[in-house]
Order: structure tokens, then sequence, then C-alpha cells
């Protein structure tokens, strides 16, 4: 075990053997592996956003085989995805890279305002397939918000009982807040502090920017002089707000943009301290090729 896993794990020594068994899986898969940090594949857009969104970029993405050998290929630490996507391959790849079962997602058909994913799969699906973890995401801010904490409560104790890892995305959304809150520093720390608190291992959220969102939160900040200025500041205090440092954050790819948009965001992340990413559009909408590629740099700046 490499000095960066056994530190990391020590942060869940409360943990029984099986989580942290598929803890160190994630940690010890990859071009990454053994250095602390983590690069993602994620691909449940075509469930949240529809096929020709999601895959129409490139039409390879529409086979959900494509993603196993983007993940594989490009040295990813695990691969992440809803319950049909991931049954496509889980026979043909078993064991071969880390997965994470999506149980909870939402379709973008009905434009309501409060935001609640429906659960989609179960811990014995996860166990079926072989996965390492369960994912499942929270929308703070939605006036369904605590419904969708009593159901991840329910299964990441089920979960946890099999000796499986749970990942929450905590995407702030919803009518409490306003769509530059669903960024602001306070609203992202905030959020990420909810899915510490929800008993998550793995802790996905989105890149913060400087707007503060509540009033309450701006006096503090000014108050602290807490630096938020740059990213690499943003990324450090939202690390700081998961347990002092002590829950695995990562953060999402967000939408598509150019590679050097991609590479100069990662460098941020990295440079605050971050424990990766977990990056879809941006590398699944690319060529095979090219999207190994990006992959690896995004590895590279975290491996350097």
């Amino acid at each position: 075990m490499s000095r960066a896993t056994k530190k990391i794990l020590s942060y869940y020594a409360g943990e029984n053997p099986g989580v942290l068994a598929n803890l160190y899986r994630f940690l010890e898969t990859g071009r990454l592996k053994g250095t602390g940090k983590l690069v993602i594949l994620p691909v449940d857009q075509g469930f949240e956003h529809g096929p020709a969104r999601s895959f129409a970029p490139n039409p390879d993405g529409y086979d959900p085989e494509y993603h196993y050998k983007l993940a594989l290929r490009a040295g990813c630490n695990g691969y992440a995805a809803p319950l049909g996507q991931l049954q496509v391959g889980a026979a043909e790849y078993a064991g071969q890279i880390p997965l994470i079962l999506k149980l909870n997602n939402s379709d973008s058909m009905y434009g309501g305002s409060d935001p609640c994913p429906a659960v989609t799969g179960s811990v014995g699906d996860a166990l079926r397939l072989g996965a390492s973890a369960i994912g499942f995401t929270i929308y703070p801010g939605s006036a369904a918000r605590n419904e969708m904490y009593e159901e991840i409560r329910e299964l990441s104790e089920e979960a946890r009982a099999v000796g499986i890892a749970t990942v929450i995305w905590s995407y702030p959304r919803g009518s409490g807040i306003s769509k530059d809150g669903e960024t602001a520093i306070d609203i992202v720390a905030y959020a990420a502090q909810v899915a510490a608190q929800l008993g998550a291992h793995i802790i996905k959220v989105k890149p913060p920017t400087a707007h503060i969102e509540q009033d309450a939160a701006r006096k503090v900040y000014e108050k602290h002089g807490i630096p938020i200025a740059t990213l690499a500041d943003r990324i450090r205090h939202v690390v700081q707000s998961a347990f002092g440092g002590k829950r695995i954050v990562i953060f999402s790819g967000g939408a598509a943009k150019g590679e050097e948009g991609v590479l100069d965001e990662i460098r941020g992340i990295k440079e605050g301290g971050g424990f990766g990413s977990i990056i879809g559009r941006n590398s699944f909408q690319r060529p095979l090729d090219d999207a190994v590629a990006l992959l690896r740099k995004v590895q590279d700046i975290y491996a350097s």
C-alpha cells in the first residue's frame, strides 16, 4: 500500500473492512494508483440530459461498451453509470475497473424547479454487478431535499452492511437558491459538508465560483478573511469544509469546453488540494483516441 493511500484510508478507520477494501481499489487502480488522486469517468448523462445531447457529438458513445473501453484505456480509477448502462459490459469487463452504480437519476423532460430524482437501482444490483460503490445525487436547495437525505441514509446503511462504499453527488439546485448560487463558494462548501455529514466516503461537487449566495455567509467570509479569489483558494476551502480534508472530495468537469479550459481548471483543483476529478462530457464526447489523450493529460497534472 502506498503512503498516500494509507494516509487516506486512515481517515476512514471506523469503517468495516469491506468498505476499506473498496476504497483501496479506487485508490490503487489506473495510472494514478498510489498517488492519492482519482480521475473517474461518469456516464449518467444519457438518462439526465437525453441521448442526442449526450452522445451525438461522438456517436460511439451510444454504445455503453465504449465507456468501459475509454475508462480502461485511459487508466481511470473508476467508472460510474446507472443500472442499465452498467449492465452492458459488466460481465465482459468484470473486475477490470472499480464500478460505481448510480442509484438515483432524473430526466430533463420535466422542468420543475425543485428536482427529486427517482431511485433506479438497489444495493443488491450493485452486489450483483460487482460494483465497489453506490452513487447517489442530492440537491441541497430543493424543496425535496429531505426526502433525498433520508433515501441515501437508508441506502448507505445497507451498502455499508455488505462492504460497499458510498459516493454522493452533492449538487445545490432548486427554488431555495439562485442559478448563480448553484456554484457559489459558500453553497458548494455547504454542499460538501452536508454530503460528509450524510456519511459519504467520496464527495462529488462542482468547482465553485467566487460568488457568495447567502448574506449571513458573506459576513463570515468577510470577517474572517477567508480567501476565495482564485479557484485554488476556493477548492482549498471546499476540501476543508469536508471534515478538514478527511473526506475524499472530487470535482465535476461540468459543461463541455475546450481542452485548455479543462486543463486550466484541473490545475486549479490540483493546486487547491482537491482529490481529483470526475469528467464525463468533456471526455466521452470526443473520439476514443482524443478522449484517452485528454484524460491522460488530466492524470499527468494530478501526478506531477
